[in-house]
């Protein structure tokens, strides 16, 4: 297999710089006059993915996960990470400078009311932190008697002698045939929200939104083909992005030409207070404005109206042509799954493939598709105990050899048409009665959210207890959320919508969603099943209310060697049986021989 292009198995920092850096840090806030400071990780658009100019986190402690906090301290400093991450952290920091802790035990608002001494100065960029991150903080810092000081520069930057440059990659058409809707056509119906919303103007912060609604799209991020820039959009009148326009060709300027103006950035928070001065609120994001925009426009004159930009629920729902991208990308992703699972078989009885190698033979595998941007995330490849970590991101430090047992890998690729995401847990050998149950449960959990017929109106926080009842019933659980929303050549990540304990948007036809329950026993092995599904319209015969349901998008086969069928209903069966003839319909006739071969076998009924 060619080598791998988009990923790294290189860890980006070493735990051993954690001392030395965390000691110039304390040296830099005793210079400023603060006592400690908060380190999200995050950049000014709160993305998942952000630049190597922006990794603070992971500059400061080597942690390398896609969320979490640093608190610095005199005398303590605490890493502050989600379940995802609860043993990566420990792995991954120097735990002579660095403290680990769970956020599901102690918040990070907790953690400063506890640890910060009376009329401590805690700073804080505010660039780096929502309106509402702020504001808990501030709350949390008063709560133990200090001060909240927003610092008008980074002091993690004064110290970071080697920081990389800003990215500037060249902004490009995301073209109709695969956008399905005209820029001018987004923006009036963003603008007719504003009106209704009664704000004057949007502050467009999140760079989704902003490449949905210009239909561009860029590569300052890995893995998302975002361009990280602002724009305001006025509730009448022409946009302005701001942007170098060095970074624009006369393709995208004419493409921009009919919508908005492009200005330098360094004139935006000037626009800011221009547009506050008009007088009507200026709409921010909640979920990425940062604290550093309110002051903006409130020193301009003007009050900032925090809420939800309009552009996300509009974004989720998708359209007709992004509905059929979808499903395009998904027979394409399905030919790559299918030889590399069939390689897989092949390969990994013999004892000596490793999950990079793995993990470099299915990129190649998609890059062989001819159609592949990038993959959607840093491939998830883990053999026996490193399955266990549901975010586990190999390293040449931990690849494991593939032996007995499970192997689980979770992966996705960026196609102009579509974002892709898949999970699957294959058997490698001999394989436990312990292992099969809790496969059997997840897949249980996994058909009863494919199959769920639900009212209009219903949020992902009514429909996860389908995906976990099976589990409950053997008295375990996963600490992740079921499934999270999916983007049309963005985000594999997407709001609002999700499956989750706190997934309160209703679901809407159009939107995408994974459906992904788990099981993870720490320091032996874990299961994942995972497909895409798309929100539709459902008749029921008789039914007295408009329903909805999910068309199942991906199409690879699921273990059947790990399912136990004495624990699964006789429509779960059916399910299951009706799905593998799905595969083998939409993913045979497109495969190499031997791949065809290996699919038969995997698609056969699961009593045949």
């Amino acid at each position: 297999m060619a080598s791998c292009v988009f990923q790294s198995f290189d860890k980006p920092t070493s735990a051993s710089t954690g001392g030395p850096r965390l000691k110039a840090l304390r040296e830099e806030l005793v210079r400023r006059g603060v006592d400690g400071f908060v380190v999200p990780r995050a950049d000014q658009h709160q993305g998942e993915y952000v630049p190597p100019s922006d990794d603070r986190l992971a500059w400061l402690t080597s942690f390398s996960g896609s969320a979490g906090y640093a608190v610095v301290l005199p005398h303590a400093a605490a890493v502050l990470v989600d379940g995802r991450y609860t043993l990566q952290v420990r792995d991954e920091v120097d735990l002579d400078a660095f403290t680990p802790v769970a956020l599901a035990d102690t918040s990070l608002e907790g953690w400063i009311e506890a640890n910060l001494k009376i009329g401590g100065r805690l700073g804080y960029d505010p660039w780096l932190h929502t309106v509402q991150q702020a504001e808990r903080l501030a709350a949390a810092v008063d709560a133990a008697g200090g001060e909240l000081v927003a610092l008008s520069s980074n002091p993690l930057d004064a110290v970071w002698s080697d920081r990389p440059a800003p990215p500037a990659s060249p902004v490009v058409v995301h073209p109709l045939e695969f956008a399905g809707e005209a820029t001018g056509t987004k923006v009036a119906a963003v603008q007719e929200a504003l009106v209704k919303a009664h704000v004057g103007g949007l502050v467009i912060s999140d760079p989704h939104n902003l490449a949905w609604l210009f239909n561009i799209r860029g590569g300052d991020v890995t893995h998302t083909p975002l361009v990280l820039a602002y724009a305001l959009l006025p509730a009448r009148g022409r946009a302005t992005f701001f942007i170098d326009s060095a970074r624009i060709d006369e393709e995208v300027s004419a493409h921009l030409a009919g919508v908005a103006d492009v200005a330098a950035p360094s004139s935006f928070t000037e626009a800011l207070a221009t547009v506050a001065a008009g007088g009507a609120p200026v709409r921010l994001d909640a979920a990425t404005g940062a604290m550093a925009l309110k002051q903006a426009i409130e020193q301009g004159g003007g009050k900032a109206d925090v809420g939800a930009d309009p552009i996300t629920r509009l974004k989720a729902v998708k359209n007709t042509v992004e509905q059929q991208g979808s499903r395009s990308a998904h027979r394409r992703d399905g030919v790559a799954m299918a030889r590399f699972l069939a390689w897989l078989a092949r390969e990994a009885p013999g004892g000596e493939l490793t999950e990079i190698a793995a993990v470099e033979a299915l990129e190649e595998f998609r890059r062989q598709t001819n159609a592949l941007m990038d993959v959607s995330f840093p491939t998830i490849a883990g053999a026996g105990p490193n399955a266990a970590m549901p975010h586990y991101r190999v390293t040449k430090a931990s690849d494991r050899t593939i032996g007995q047992g499970i192997f689980l890998v979770d992966s996705g690729g960026q196609y102009r048409d579509g974002t892709t995401d898949i999970t699957r847990t294959v058997s490698v050998g001999a394989v436990t009665e312990e292992m099969r149950d809790r496969f059997t449960r997840v897949l249980k959990g996994h058909i009863a959210i494919a199959t769920a017929i639900f009212p209009r109106g219903t949020s992902g926080a009514q429909l996860d207890a389908l995906a976990r009842l099976a589990l409950w019933q053997a008295g375990t659980d996963f600490d992740h959320g079921t499934g999270h929303g999916v983007g049309s050549y963005l985000s594999v990540h997407e709001g609002p919508q999700r499956l989750s304990k706190l997934g309160t948007v209703p679901l809407e036809p159009g939107m995408i969603l994974s459906n992904e329950p788990g099981y993870y026993k720490e320091g032996s092995y874990g299961i994942r099943i995972e497909n895409l599904v798309l929100v539709e319209p459902r008749d029921v015969t008789g039914g007295e209310r408009p329903m909805l349901g999910f068309e199942t998008l991906s199409f690879t086969p699921i273990d059947r060697a790990l399912i136990d069928p004495s624990l699964m209903t006789e429509d779960e069966i059916a399910w299951l049986d009706a799905y593998h003839a799905d595969v083998l319909a939409h993913i045979g006739p497109l495969v190499d021989g031997e791949t065809l071969q290996w699919l038969q076998e995997a698609t056969r009924p699961l009593q045949a």
